[in-house]
């Protein structure tokens, strides 16, 4: 298994949420001070408004984007988004004030005031934001490795690495698209990523080479590692795109996840909320089955087994057994069977109804699965279909999950054909790109009606 390097923290944005909520506070309270002075207290009317205000700011700004990754992103389209987005939760302010008739209680001059203030520490706040990174990155800090894919070293601009560095990004690899002999030069490409653990791809290449993009995906289709296509627009007239900016040059983001920033982390919070209140629940249940399983066959209750988690990292997923002790080949993984002989007859029907992976909903706490996303499989599985069917591995840009979209659409248990695997894939990939908490709640509640009835599970 070929596996990407570790990803840097991504659960920064939660902080600059706070950040901001603290900040609106501060901007409240201050300058209810230097309206009314230090030692009139702060009226109940008004510290309500300030806690709704800074509510709503966060919010409004989460819904604005202002809280996805902005690395890359220039510092005059960071305060324009902001100053722009900040604009609703004024509004709707305002408008509650007006409705609601109470916008006599309050100063106006105060209101003015604290949106002024607040405005002005969310912008002081990203600039002195920006240019520490800026300066942190200069350091060698905070910098994501990069090897870029292009003609020739001549066909980028002369400050294209500075601009790279400035935004995060470290140029660690030029690569020629093209050998002396006008082949494509892509076959050392995977030792590069390995020996330099780069985390994305750049393929710096004109319009006209476009069709390289899928030689590139062809040949990196064993690696989590993110690629971005960074065409020459300028000839071009676009209508209705939203490409994005990385290095001063237009980006498409080819293979990303959207369980990034917040995402992650309401996907974190997801797991740890509903896996603690499930596990609770079910603790009983495992105590029975654990009983059961040690009385029909002699061996341990639980089996621990390899497989690959985010990023390709290898984690143990653990499951109660359902077969009796018995030996693999050395490098082999035999799938079960409808009627396989090594099934005892408490495992075939905890097979059947999905109750033999109750345990990983530990794994879910230890926070190395999720209760939704694709299944994890078997290593040796991974590296038998990961040449066969075309984007297998980017099944692992999510966390592996006790549930999942293929497996509420009837693709659960045995695999003992290619088109049954492309099929599970193509849900995996779809639960990937459309991802959302609602997705996921009605995921876990169709497991629960289906999960205990799906005969074709064993």
């Amino acid at each position: 298994m070929l596996q990407r390097p570790p990803a840097y923290h991504t659960y920064y944005a939660p902080l600059v949420a706070i950040i901001d909520f603290l900040l609106v506070l501060a901007s409240g309270f201050g300058t209810h001070f230097l309206r009314f002075g230090l030692t009139n207290p702060v009226p109940q009317d008004f510290i309500v408004l300030i806690f709704n205000s800074a509510i709503l700011v966060v919010l409004c700004l989460n819904m604005g984007g202002i809280y996805r990754s902005w690395r890359g992103v220039r510092l005059q389209n960071i305060l324009t988004r902001y100053i722009t987005v900040l604009l609703a939760p004024v509004f709707l302010v305002l408008l509650f004030l007006v409705f609601t008739k109470t916008s006599e209680k309050f100063s106006r001059l105060w209101l003015i005031f604290f949106f002024n203030a607040v405005w002005i520490s969310g912008v002081v706040y990203r600039v002195g934001h920006y240019y520490f990174l800026k300066w942190l990155r200069s350091q060698g800090h905070n910098l994501k490795n990069v090897i870029v894919i292009s003609l020739d070293i001549n066909s980028l601009p002369l400050n294209f690495r500075e601009d790279a560095l400035d935004s995060g990004y470290n140029t660690v690899k030029f690569i020629p698209v093209f050998d002396p002999e006008g082949e494509l030069n892509l076959a050392d490409l995977p030792t590069h990523i390995r020996k330099l653990r780069a985390e994305e791809i750049w393929l710096c290449l004109p319009i006209s080479l476009g069709g390289i993009i899928k030689d590139v995906m062809y040949t990196l289709r064993k690696y989590t590692v993110d690629i971005r296509y960074l065409p020459d627009f300028e000839d071009m007239q676009l209508l209705n795109h939203r490409p994005g900016m990385v290095a001063g040059r237009y980006s498409l983001d080819l293979s990303y996840t959207p369980l990034d920033g917040t995402n992650a982390t309401l996907k974190r919070l997801e797991d740890i909320i509903l896996g603690f209140i499930i596990l609770i629940t079910i603790l009983p249940a495992c105590a029975v089955i654990a009983v059961l399983v040690k009385l029909s066959s002699p061996g341990p209750v639980l089996f621990k087994q390899k497989r690959h988690g985010i990023g390709g990292k290898p984690i143990k997923v653990y499951k109660f057994r359902t077969m009796k002790i018995h030996e693999e080949p050395e490098g082999a993984v035999t799938q079960a069977t409808k009627d396989d002989p090594r099934t005892t007859a408490i495992g075939r029907y905890l097979r059947r109804t999905s109750l033999d992976e109750l345990p990983q909903f530990y794994n879910v706490l230890q926070g190395r699965m999720s209760i939704v996303g694709p299944r994890p499989h078997a290593l040796a599985h991974n590296e038998y279909y990961m040449d066969l069917v075309e984007s297998y591995m980017w099944r692992h840009k999510v966390k592996p999950g006790i549930t999942g979209l293929a497996q509420v659409n009837g693709y659960r248990g045995e695999t003992d054909i290619l088109e049954k695997m492309q099929k599970r894939v193509e849900y995996d990939l779809s639960y990937i790109n459309n991802w959302s908490l609602l997705l996921d709640l009605k995921i876990i509640l169709l497991t629960v009606i289906k999960g205990f009835t799906n005969h074709n599970a064993y």
